[in-house]
């Protein structure tokens, strides 16, 4: 739908510094000057290195909107095309571009996922819910966006606001009905889902990550409780929060008495789930106990954790009206790529990739191959750079306390150097042992190991294994590319620790033969 520049100022609170306001109307908006459509709205947001109004000369746009910084650059550079001018861009971009595309949310379900760890399998949980019982269901998310089950891949967990309310009018006018989306902080903090009316929130914990973007943990927390606070105007219509961990006791507090509680402890909650039966490569069956009945489950998926994703996804179906038992038929039948993903190739020992970079997802992923596994836990490791350094050590101290060998191998290194992000991971592994000796704890010590190339730090791990041992790839889960400088090099966890597992097969294969 074509909006006049005056109705957006008027919207935005802004001031329409040069043109007719009535003349020109828009119908997009975006902050990519070179992909913007000719006559839409070019949004010039000031950056971390430069401001976006220095690109307005590359975009076809009929106007644009920006801050006072903006709108100095644009009249230094003769600009003559109208200018709308607000305080700060990022607070009213989203409610501007949901105008510009028709308020989309109001017309389907929405689902927002937040939480440090869960947020990927939790969506996958409820979209098979929802599936399950005949919804259209889309995703927008860390794997993708899929449209009717057909996948638009996507930068950012949460796209810029311009293009969510892009898609999301996308995905109305191609009937979807049901949406289910991951919310990360920062999409909370830069304000890319303002203007998307989310029906149910749902939280799954939170733990150290990020603190390169926020401040503090209270900064981190503060950030994803606005998704729930009373009063906040990103507030969904109901809240679903995981109370597993004291941050989720703490949220479910703020948000009030109105927000449905979900646990699989001994903690009280709204909703409550038994003591999971463990099945064949790790599935589980357990009961979830909600309104008053007792849902069975299951789910192809190991860890306790994935019991707490299930569980919030069944809770966060049944908020917006769905009935319980038949959205629990969805979840056994879901498939999380690179989360939990079981490589087998009739190999005599337990090969996983997981999405684990942070220490407390390393610390549960090691807790439930340990429960499983009949032998020893190897795991290969690394960090990303340009991301918070301050988890590393704690990342190689969590590795090394749970695991019998660690491999400390590049993840996504992008502009720093390799070997002082793997010597960071190194320190706490190294500290960790140490710690292990000099109290007495000689059972297991765990053997560290630096092997920068990931392709054979993944195979010196399948070399390692012996019958009944488990190895898991950690780090990088889904993702198909290695981040080195400002270079993309394919590179999938799943497959090469597929290759290396074949590879081992093939010999052992040929050594049988010639005895």
């Amino acid at each position: 739908m074509a909006i006049t520049l005056d109705t957006i100022a008027e919207l935005s609170g802004g001031s329409l510094s040069q043109g007719s306001g009535t003349s020109v109307r828009v119908s997009a908006i975006g902050i990519n000057a070179q992909e913007l459509p000719e006559g839409g709205l070019f949004a010039a947001v000031p950056g971390t290195r430069t401001h976006g109004a220095k690109y307005a000369r590359d975009s076809s746009a009929a106007a644009i909107l920006t801050d006072a910084e903006g709108e100095k650059i644009l009249a230094d550079r003769h600009e003559k095309r109208p200018v709308i001018v607000v305080d700060d861009v990022r607070a009213i971009l989203g409610k501007v571009a949901a105008v510009v595309n028709g308020h989309p949310s109001r017309d389907m379900t929405l689902f927002g996922v937040t939480g440090t760890s869960g947020k990927t399998t939790t969506s996958y949980l409820l979209e098979a819910a929802l599936l399950a019982a005949g919804h259209s269901v889309g995703v927008i998310g860390t794997n993708g966006t899929r449209i009717n089950g057909e996948p638009v891949p996507t930068e950012l967990t949460t796209p810029e606001a311009p293009v969510l309310q892009e898609v999301l009018a996308r995905m109305s006018a191609g009937g979807v009905t049901h949406v289910v989306m991951e919310v990360s902080s920062h999409a909370i903090a830069l304000g890319r889902i303002v203007g998307t009316e989310f029906d149910v929130a749902g939280f799954t914990n939170l733990s150290q990550d990020h603190l390169d973007f926020h401040e503090t943990m209270e900064d981190y927390f503060a950030t994803k409780a606005r998704f729930f606070r009373p009063g906040s105007p990103i507030r969904a219509k109901h809240s679903v929060i995981c109370v597993d961990d004291d941050f989720g006791q703490k949220l479910s507090r703020l948000a009030g008495p109105a927000a449905t509680t979900v646990s699989t402890g001994t903690r009280p909650a709204s909703v409550t789930v038994g003591e999971p039966e463990i099945g064949a490569a790790g599935s589980q069956r357990f009961n979830v106990h909600i309104d008053g009945r007792d849902i069975a489950c299951e789910i192809p998926l190991p860890g306790r954790f994935n019991v707490a994703n299930a569980a919030l996804a069944l809770t966060m179906a049944v908020a917006a009206g769905e009935d319980p038992k038949t959205v629990a038929g969805g979840l056994a039948h879901v498939v999380v790529p690179g989360r939990m993903q079981n490589i087998d190739r009739g190999q005599d020992f337990l090969a996983v990739v997981d999405y684990a970079h942070k220490p407390a997802a390393v610390s549960a992923v090691l807790k439930t191959l340990r429960s499983q596994a009949e032998g020893r836990v190897g795991i290969v490791i690394g960090a990303g750079g340009d991301r918070d350094s301050a988890k590393r050590p704690l990342m190689g101290s969590a590795a090394a306390k749970a695991a019998d060998l660690v491999i400390i191998t590049d993840d996504n290194p992008r502009s720093e150097d390799p070997g002082e992000i793997r010597a960071a991971v190194l320190q706490g592994a190294r500290e960790a042992v140490r710690e292990r000796k000099s109290a007495g704890k000689k059972k297991r010590v765990a053997d560290i190991r630096e092997i920068g190339s990931r392709e054979e730090a993944i195979r010196a791990a399948v070399d390692w294994a012996r019958p009944g041992d488990a190895v898991i790839i950690a780090g990088k889960g889904h993702e198909t590319g290695q981040l080195v400088g400002d270079v993309r090099h394919p590179f999938d966890d799943a497959e090469c620790l597929t290759r290396a597992i074949n590879d081992r097969l093939s010999v052992e294969k040929e050594t049988e033969g010639q005895s």
